[in-house]
């Protein structure tokens, strides 16, 4: 079965002569022995796919009675902990529970919220949002609302339904339409209608945005991001932004999201930890061939710089390779 949650420019994949009883036993070994031994664990999770993980921890669970990310939990610390236990979480759920951090507690991570909602596909978003609701009791909708307002709001909101087009399709009649529309709704207005533009970038296909993109320029003599830079503000222009960076080229917004992640003063786990392993199926190939395109260096080294131990083994073999 082709999971919504497998792409075919990831750096994990399915490891040949899996038996899930097999690594299960090893993994508790490895956890109960005197001193952990990190080095089985790290071997056994990350050279499995995600799928084979969910087998692993289902097995361990009717073999010793024990969740096996409450022992990872119990016997690891630091970002490798967390690193590993999202590792063993079902791609749903860990979206959910990423998102769920992002609210939680003072203040909202909007960043995160953003990126999150601009790269799953709607398919993700239906499936993140039954997670939510299984692991939370409560609708990931009624949360964005009680932490998010205004045009922002109403974006995630849109968002979050996943009810972006998926098809490859593209219309060129629609694309000059829509154009014309976003010209008129902002650029050609006293005041913006920000509902218009909410409308057309969380609800129509990237391919199509693209042509859209395109005649905007054609009909406006400017890019349509100077256009959202110009009219909106705020996290709702960052948010149209990442929208319109997603349509174009969505490894390369993830890229940029890593090194912002890794530079400067203190490196930001949560979004590390977040990208590695939620792309490490999809599209990891091509974050890190766009890594090194707009920064000169490889995201490879750009992890071994900015992480130590155990924790920065795992992300390289996340990883997958040098560029």
């Amino acid at each position: 079965m082709a999971s919504i949650w497998v792409g075919h420019r990831g750096t994990m994949r399915d490891y040949p002569g899996f038996s899930a009883s097999v690594d299960a036993e090893a993994i508790h070994k490895a956890i109960r022995g005197i001193g952990t031994d990190e080095k089985t664990l790290i071997s056994i999770l990350t050279e499995r796919s995600n799928a084979q993980r969910q087998l692993i921890a289902k097995e361990y669970q009717a073999a010793y009675g024990k969740e096996l990310k409450d022992d990872l939990k119990g016997d690891l610390s630091g970002h490798f902990k967390c690193l590993m236990v999202a590792l063993v979480t079902p791609p749903a759920v860990f979206d959910a529970k990423q998102l769920k951090k992002s609210m939680k507690g003072m203040g909202t991570n909007e960043d995160a919220l953003i990126e999150i909602l601009t790269t799953r596909t709607s398919r993700q978003m239906k499936e993140i949002g039954q997670a939510y609701y299984t692991v939370y009791k409560k609708s990931l909708g009624d949360e964005i609302s009680s932490e998010t307002s205004g045009d922002f709001r109403k974006a995630l909101l849109t968002l979050a339904d996943g009810r972006r087009d998926e098809g490859l399709k593209v219309d060129e009649q629609l694309a000059k339409e829509d154009a014309q529309i976003l010209y008129n709704a902002g650029e050609n207005k006293w005041g913006t209608d920000e509902d218009t533009f909410t409308e057309i970038l969380c609800l129509r296909s990237f391919p199509q945005l693209k042509l859209t993109f395109d005649e905007y320029r054609n009909i406006s003599q400017k890019d349509i991001e100077d256009s959202i830079k110009g009219e909106l503000s705020g996290h709702f222009e960052d948010l149209l932004l990442a929208i319109v960076c997603c349509a174009r080229n969505t490894p390369a917004f993830l890229a940029k999201r890593l090194h912002q992640a890794s530079k400067g003063a203190g490196t930001d786990e949560f979004t590390l930890n977040r990208i590695m392993v939620s792309r490490s199926e999809i599209d990891l190939l091509d974050i890190r061939a766009e890594f090194k395109k707009q920064y000169g260096y490889s995201l490879h080294s750009a992890i071994k710089s900015d992480t130590s131990g155990d924790y920065a083994i795992t992300l390289v073999k996340i990883c997958g390779g040098d560029d």
